[in-house]
């Protein structure tokens, strides 16, 4: 091959490794913009270039027909010799998992590497509940709609606090009702590179909207939650320990048939951002911003 041949082929490969990166970041854009999202049930918080991020939200009653505001879903999300391993947990539905297997026996081998492997392969933990948006200043369409609300640790740990105050002299709140509920003053902000939800608090307990009527039709506008955590909404333990084996490299089998990238994109984005948590005790429940994580992924 001639020095010429060489210098094409080499940048050719850089260009297929441009381009792939520059699909990859697009991809997430997408994925996180509220208004590209092919899942527009879904709301998410749009922050600016410092992390730094503002909005209100209403949570909402159960769906009609259903008993909780909210439902919990585990996944897990990590990077292997055979590519990421994105997937809903069955331990969701209180069943074995091949991950949660695999991740118990690193851990009990008795070595510190497969302690630290195991942290890095842990489930993630999602709520998911009904709100209804009172104010969004990056995306002031959104407002007076109801959307699907996905959250970590931190602010489920607001809810429960509003509901369960530590000090005599606080009145608890049902942060889910529309007439005794109070509206959720979200911010985040960007600590030590993490998305930080601190500073969010609820405003004084009042009814959602003035109407009864018109706080009825927002209920009946309101998404299941049952059905996200459907068990035909989750892969097979055999399917799951297939793609697990893959991504470890434990077998050489031709890479898996993936579905359509349009299909149930809402979940892609769910999982998605818990594959951009990092594994500090601190930080490892908040939502992580996985566009700034993809794009450094990308220039590695």
């Amino acid at each position: 091959m001639s020095e010429f041949e060489r210098t094409i082929t080499v940048k050719n490969k850089l260009g297929l490794h441009a381009r792939a990166a520059a699909k990859l970041v697009k991809e997430v854009e997408k994925m996180n913009n509220t208004g590209g999202n092919a899942d527009d049930r879904i709301w998410k918080l749009d922050v600016d270039k410092g992390g730094n991020g503002y909005a209100v939200i209403r949570f909402l009653p159960a769906p009609e027909g259903e008993d909780l505001p909210f439902v919990k879903l585990y996944s897990h999300a990590f990077q292997g010799p055979g590519g990421w391993f994105i997937e809903n947990s069955l331990t969701t539905l209180g069943q074995k998992d091949p991950v949660s297997e695999y991740n118990s026996l690193l851990w009990n081998n008795g070595t510190d590497a497969g302690k630290e492997t195991a942290r890095k392969q842990k489930r993630k933990l999602t709520y998911v509940s009904n709100i209804y948006v009172v104010k969004d200043p990056a995306n002031p369409e959104n407002e007076g709609k109801v959307f699907l609300y996905k959250y970590g640790k931190k602010i489920f740990d607001k809810l429960t606090a509003a509901m369960q105050p530590e000090f005599e002299d606080e009145e608890a709140i049902d942060p889910f009702d529309f007439w005794q509920g109070a509206n959720f003053k979200l911010k985040a902000k960007n600590v030590a590179g993490y998305r930080n939800y601190d500073s969010s608090e609820f405003a004084a307990p009042s009814p959602l909207l003035d109407d009864d009527d018109a706080m009825e039709a927002l209920w009946k506008k309101q998404f299941s939650l049952a059905e996200i955590v459907a068990p035909d909404q989750f892969k097979t333990y055999d399917e799951l320990k297939t793609r697990l084996d893959y991504v470890l490299g434990n077998k050489k089998s031709a890479a898996p048939q993936f579905e359509e990238e349009d299909n149930d994109r809402g979940q892609a984005e769910e999982l998605v951002t818990a594959a951009v948590s990092k594994p500090t005790p601190a930080v490892a429940e908040e939502e992580d911003d996985a566009l700034s994580y993809f794009a450094k992924l990308a220039e590695e």
